[in-house]
């Protein structure tokens, strides 16, 4: 067979298995014709080079190129390259790049309910939060919503349970949080703000210097594998556990109307790149911050876990912001809605089944 051939069979297969179609009706489909090279300018919000995410992306547009047999070439472009890290949303909104890579919960200013996107503290697991979006409806509502920007999002990683950050000084009582000058975005900033944290919202770039500099009193970031690598332990010596984001999503989004104007089998190559893309990121970051937690060990690094009335403070601050997010916002309210059931019905199989196996293997 031709690698044409191949390519355009194996395309639509990817399509069958993405929609339900039996194998057996894609056996004779046409293969890809000859057509101009498809060209995709994408930004990210993270450095050059950046381990696991930005490299992940790389890889990502690698696959596309050798699935496509070299039709399609996705160009990466690091934070400020074309635009800023932050305005990678905007301008894919508006058509002047053709996708981009972040994480939902930075544009909550645009909608409130993007947030929840992204995930929520005490929320869903990596594992929950892409059953909830490929099985419980999450996809559909995160494309109608960020289809009124005309951008289509697919899951491009998760950062699977973050840690809670790196704190100047120890934290042993709520008292020792109030007025603390924080880097925290999303929902996890809106549960410290209510415990008297005043959140700030600073990209990968800004957080060392902030935090060497005093600006800042404590930054979360990702985990082990990343945070060594910022170099958070030379100016902050406790590091904590944490509950802000358990399965953090990151997207890999696209302007609806490219996407849309793509032929079909493309679509359907990407959106398999992509779903690899997002697995193998967890399995990433699980592999790299074992071996960076040695490390940080190793450093002299005070590992910490928050007090416990500093965790039930938060849950209860959780249940407050939800409330406040759901009356200020229908859409916030609607996603909410959708996220619930699924969140309880799934803690208690997770509970059941995770947890206590953990606490067998570990007691």
């Amino acid at each position: 067979m031709e690698r044409r051939t191949f390519l355009g069979v194996t395309a639509v297969s990817g399509a069958a298995l993405l929609t339900g179609c039996k194998r057996e009706e894609v056996q004779s489909a046409p293969a890809i014709g000859k057509r101009r090279k498809i060209r995709i300018k994408l930004a990210t919000s993270w450095p050059a080079n950046f381990p696991i995410m930005g490299e992940g992306v790389v890889r990502f547009a690698e696959r596309v190129k050798e699935a496509s047999g070299g039709d399609v070439e996705i160009k990466v472009f690091a934070k400020n390259l074309l635009v800023p890290a932050l305005g990678v949303f905007d301008a894919c909104s508006a058509g002047e790049i053709e996708a981009f890579h972040s994480g939902p919960y930075y544009w909550k200013g645009k909608n409130r309910a993007f947030s929840l996107f992204g995930g929520f503290p005490f929320g869903f697991t990596a594992n929950e939060m892409g059953a909830w979006m490929v099985y419980g409806g999450g996809l559909e509502l995160w494309r109608e919503l960020y289809g009124r920007y005309n951008l289509y999002p697919l899951l491009g990683g998760n950062t699977d349970v973050q840690m809670g950050g790196w704190f100047r000084k120890r934290i042993e009582s709520l008292e020792d949080l109030k007025g603390l000058k924080m880097r925290i975005p999303g929902l996890g900033g809106e549960v410290m703000a209510k415990l008297g944290v005043n959140p700030i919202l600073l990209p990968a770039g800004e957080i060392y210097t902030a935090l060497d500099r005093g600006t800042i009193d404590a930054t979360e970031w990702v985990g082990p594998a990343l945070d060594i690598k910022m170099g958070f332990y030379k100016v902050a010596k406790y590091y904590y556990s944490g509950f802000h984001e358990p399965g953090s999503v990151l997207e890999l989004t696209f302007n609806k109307r490219f996407w849309e104007g793509l032929p079909s089998d493309i679509r359907a190559l990407i959106t398999s790149c992509a779903h690899e893309l997002n697995s193998t990121m967890i399995y990433d970051f699980q592999a790299q911050n074992a071996r960076a937690l040695k490390k940080l060990e190793e450093l002299g690094v005070s590992l910490e876990n928050f007090p416990p009335q500093v965790v039930e403070a938060a849950k209860r601050a959780l249940a407050a912001v939800i409330e406040e997010q759901s009356r200020l916002s229908p859409d916030f309210k609607r996603v909410w809605e959708s996220i619930e059931p699924f969140w309880r019905e799934n803690r208690a199989w997770s509970s059941l089944g995770l947890k206590n196996f953990l606490e067998m293997r570990d007691g």
